[in-house]
């Protein structure tokens, strides 16, 4: 059995890590502040968003990553990487310190979660109906 899919959608994942991480990097530098934000709500923004993603992604991959090895067809493991994707990308760019509830940082997180919720259902279905 080969485990290749979720290798695709973590590598996808990993672009938006790496922009998420230097957004935050570009930003210390520019507001010269080493830890934390101060009263940079800017930067407290980029924190975010690069923490809320690093809180998500690794046990959304690894739950996908236990789904693919079980034997989740690829339409199901498709499905589970596509809504991870585009939580990923939704919800930074409705997460705003000013904005408690946004559509896309809702949908973002229900995508999110709902890629997890489909991972755990196949591995539980593949698992006791085999």
């Amino acid at each position: 059995m080969t485990l290749h899919l979720t290798g695709l959608y973590a590598c996808a994942l990993t672009v938006i890590f790496i922009a998420l991480q230097y957004n935050v990097i570009f930003k210390r530098g520019a507001a010269k502040i080493s830890i934390n934000y101060d009263d940079d709500m800017q930067l407290a923004e980029k924190i975010r968003r690069h923490g809320n993603f690093i809180e998500t992604v690794p046990l959304a991959l690894i739950l996908m990553l236990s789904a693919e090895s079980v034997g989740a067809s690829a339409i199901w493991l498709h499905s589970i990487g596509a809504l991870l994707l585009i939580g990923r990308i939704l919800h930074p760019l409705g997460l705003k310190h000013d904005v408690m509830v946004s559509p896309l940082r809702i949908a973002g997180t229900m995508a999110t979660q709902f890629s997890m919720f489909t991972s755990i259902s196949c591995i539980l279905w593949l698992n006791f109906n085999a």
